[in-house]
Order: structure tokens, then sequence, then C-alpha cells
């Protein structure tokens, strides 16, 4: 048999230099569309249902299966005396507790005595996952957003356009969507980050060419 060292050798370095690259995920979210979502009646009971359940996790953060595992049991008073979500990701099995918002109280109040709810002792009714997304898509299409509207994108609408955007901090995030480390929270400051630097750019080039002006006028 014979051996080739100067190859192993090479092979060798090869795998102890070698760095793999992991790409980051795309975090898509809804900035203004979120405002022409809910100003958008629908006549169609269907889409109108799904809409409102996609509203309901934009300003909950809470993922798919853990809309539709919510029950009444699921609702109490928080420390602040008003309503709070209590639940536990079915992801992650982490606690999350969710201050509700008003437009999350109108939500739930206006399913309160569906059917579905009244029956299965649950406090929204809802399509499966393959259907929510599908009906979504439907519903971007009526409302304009040209981003590929997804159930997921809703729980990133509300950890960035919801809370982030709106000053709450990034500790207080992480809790209420049951992360059990801040890192992974961080990656929704880092699209805000390039936000500012986009908007920033058109101010930029604004007093550039104000400077531009000021100075030919001046000769």
């Amino acid at each position: 048999m014979i051996f080739y060292p100067n190859i192993f050798i090479l092979l060798y370095r090869t795998h102890v230099n070698y760095k793999s690259k992991v790409k980051e995920v795309e975090r898509v979210f809804l900035e203004e569309e979120i405002k022409s979502l809910i100003e958008k009646n629908f006549t169609n009971e269907r889409l109108s249902l799904v809409k409102d359940i996609f509203l309901f996790s934009c300003f909950t953060g809470l993922a798919y299966f853990d809309v539709k595992n919510l029950t009444k049991s699921n609702i109490n008073i928080g420390i602040d005396g008003d309503g709070w979500i209590f639940t536990h990701r079915q992801k992650t099995e982490s606690a999350s507790k969710i201050p509700i918002l008003p437009v999350t109280q109108m939500i739930l109040d206006k399913y309160s005595n569906h059917p579905h709810c009244v029956n299965k002792d649950k406090k929204l009714p809802i399509f499966s996952n393959q259907k929510m997304n599908a009906y979504l898509k439907e519903i971007a299409d009526l409302c304009d957003i040209n981003k590929e509207l997804t159930f997921h994108i809703s729980r990133h609408t509300f950890a960035t356009n919801v809370t982030l955007n709106n000053g709450v901090p990034i500790e207080s995030i992480s809790k209420i969507l049951g992360h059990k480390n801040l890192k992974k929270t961080q990656h929704y400051a880092k699209i805000l980050d390039r936000k500012v630097s986009e908007d920033m750019m058109l101010i930029r080039y604004k007093y550039i060419n104000e400077f531009l002006d000021s100075k030919n006028i001046n000769k």
C-alpha cells in the first residue's frame, strides 16, 4: 500500500481552516402595511377571520400553534390589574406572559361566542396553518401588500414594528416572545439598525444636495 503523507496533511489543514458560512435568515415584517390591513374590511367571513387572527398574533407575538392552543384558562389578570395572556410556547416550552392590548381584546371579544370557541374551550377559531398561509396570500393581493405574507411574519411584526420600534426594551420583548436567551431577540434589533441606516441615508443625501445648492448660490 502506498501512502501520500502530503495529501493527508493538506486535507487536515483544509479541514482545520474551514469555517462554515451560515447565511442569516431574512426576517420579513410589516411596517406601514399593518395599518392598511387593519383598515381593510372584508365582506368575506373567511378572509375577515384570517385577518383578525393574523392581527392578533401581530399584537401578541404568539406563533400559530400557541394561538391555536389558547384557552380561557390562559387569560388572567396581570400584575398591573389588566388582562394578560399566560401561556407556554409549544416550540420551546418556555413561559410567555403578554399584556393584552386594546386591539387584542377587541378580537378576543369578537369571537367569544363563536361556536368553535364555545364547544372546544378555545379563545379563537383558526384554520390549519396551511390554509391560513394560503388565505393570507389572498389577503396580501387584496391589500396590495408586496411582501410574502405568512402567519410567522406576524411574530416578526410584533417584535419589530409593534414593540421594538415603539421603544419597548429588548429584554421585555425577549420575555414576551418566550426566547430562552437574549441573543435570539437581538436579531430583530439588527433589522431595525439597518432600517435606521437606510432612513438616515435619505437625510444625508438631502443635506448634501442642500449644501451643494448653497455653494452654487454663494458663487
